[in-house]
């Protein structure tokens, strides 16, 4: 599927940066006023995906320490940042009517199937209109591997598409990330609404 409303990735270096395609164009575009970076960490996501494409971003994290440290990490940028919020994404309900785009990156596996689910219904109500959820994580080749050292899983593909429907959304695409290694885990995103 070819992403035609939420950021293109393309390698840039170190990092990928984003390319917007026909996002601007037609009536379901998605919007740039405020996106929500979720199991946001430092803010590494925030710093170089969606400051530079929204005009204000919100993070949300478990750990206070992280939030703290991004203050500083995402230096005079960081003014854009309109909330810091300490709390569990199985916790945490975004305000309704408020994102263009909530981007959660790996993080899905620190949830349980039901704590994803309703986390993800949250999110659909905390969407503005055309507004996006976007997941990129690790996808297990089949089933659901435990990690015996932080006791995170990796589902396989099959398993977050039903707990996609399960929250009521509708898949608009997925992409499998390229040039990584077939020994790890494969990485995917996906978009939804």
């Amino acid at each position: 599927m070819r992403w035609n409303f939420i950021p293109r990735l393309r390698n840039t270096g170190r990092m990928c940066r984003p390319r917007w395609t026909a996002c601007w164009d037609g009536p379901n575009r998605t919007g740039t006023t405020c996106a929500l970076d979720c199991g946001a960490g430092i803010g590494r996501i925030t710093k170089r995906l969606l400051l530079p494409l929204f005009k204000a971003v919100d993070m949300v994290d478990v750990t206070e320490d992280f939030l703290t440290k991004a203050r500083t990490y995402l230096g005079e940028e960081g003014r854009r940042v309109r909330n810091y919020f300490c709390c569990g994404l199985q916790d945490f309900s975004p305000e309704p009517n408020s994102y263009d785009v909530v981007w959660i990156q790996w993080v899905i596996g620190h949830l349980t199937d039901d704590h994803l689910s309703d986390f993800l219904k949250r999110c659909k109500v905390g969407l503005r209109p055309n507004g996006i959820i976007v997941i990129k994580d690790n996808m297990a080749q089949e089933g659901v591997i435990m990690d015996d050292v932080d006791s995170s899983v990796c589902r396989d593909l099959d398993v977050v598409r039903t707990i996609v429907r399960r929250a009521g959304l509708n898949l608009l695409a997925e992409e499998r990330q390229e040039n990584f290694p077939d020994e790890i885990y494969h990485v995917y995103t996906f978009a939804m609404r």
